[in-house]
């Protein structure tokens, strides 16, 4: 039997299980890979919302690394929610030296609106992260955030696929989700622009997108190229949101678990 595929998540821990490590590694475990994860962060949260976090030091996350990255054979690396600028200096000049496609989901924000990543660690995130992303994966707010451009519409969101693919990422994934109509996800793989769509599910979710980057990074760890990994991604994502029940009193967290 071949071995399953060591993908690595370095990302926040969401307590109710819907964002961040939990939903990871939950998506990685569904898809078929096995996975591995470093914390940057310990927070308390719901599906209501983010009460407090508490950051794991620059130092230690780099150790959390170490220990995984001379261990084990990783086939992808996904990034989430890094907090800090020093966290992300710390892991950007460790993975500088990584070949391991790397997809980036430059989480900024909770579902509720909380701040989960301090406001100068975007400049570092576009600086030293974004070179060596295989995949960025913003949604509209944080391709705003990561290019300094207004993000409200399909034809906006190719203009910042490609900014952001000109400050250095070899791809950009910009989600459309929180735009009317059909669900429209925008790929710029520094050379064609494609739009990807999906019916749109009714309801607010708490974890679409770090299972979306989840699940890519499970595609390329397995072979796939960008836009096949991408387009699988997205379909996943889509039939998990159709099929994911209410939990909490908050936003409805994905139920990332493998269906009969």
């Amino acid at each position: 039997m071949d071995a399953a595929p060591v993908v690595l998540t370095i990302a926040g821990s969401d307590p109710s299980g819907g964002a961040g490590i939990q939903a990871d590694l939950k998506t990685f475990a569904t898809l078929g890979a096995y996975g591995a994860a470093v914390i940057t962060a310990l927070t308390a949260q719901n599906t209501c919302g983010v009460r407090g976090i508490e950051p794991v030091a620059p130092t230690f996350v780099v150790q959390q690394l170490d220990c995984v990255l001379a261990d084990l054979e990783v086939r992808a690396i996904k990034t989430g929610m890094l907090g800090r600028g020093a966290v992300v200096e710390a892991l950007a000049e460790r993975l500088a030296a990584v070949a391991t496609p790397i997809v980036v989901d430059p989480v900024l924000v909770a579902t509720a609106g909380q701040p989960l990543t301090e406001a100068g660690a975007v400049d570092v995130i576009r600086r030293r992260l974004l070179p060596l992303a295989a995949l960025v994966t913003p949604n509209l707010a944080e391709a705003e955030a990561l290019t300094g451009r207004v993000v409200s519409s399909p034809a906006e969101m190719r203009d910042a696929a490609r900014a952001l693919v000109d400050l250095g990422a070899r791809a950009a994934l910009v989600k459309g989700g929180h735009l009317d109509g059909l669900a429209v996800d925008v790929l710029h793989d520094g050379v064609k622009t494609h739009e990807l769509t999906a019916p749109r599910v009714p309801g607010v979710f708490h974890g679409a997108g770090c299972t979306l980057a989840a699940a890519i990074a499970v595609g390329l760890a397995q072979g796939a190229t960008l836009h096949a990994a991408v387009s699988q991604a997205k379909r996943y994502v889509t039939s998990t949101l159709e099929d994911s029940p209410a939990r909490g009193r908050g936003a409805r967290p994905l139920d990332n678990r493998a269906r009969g």
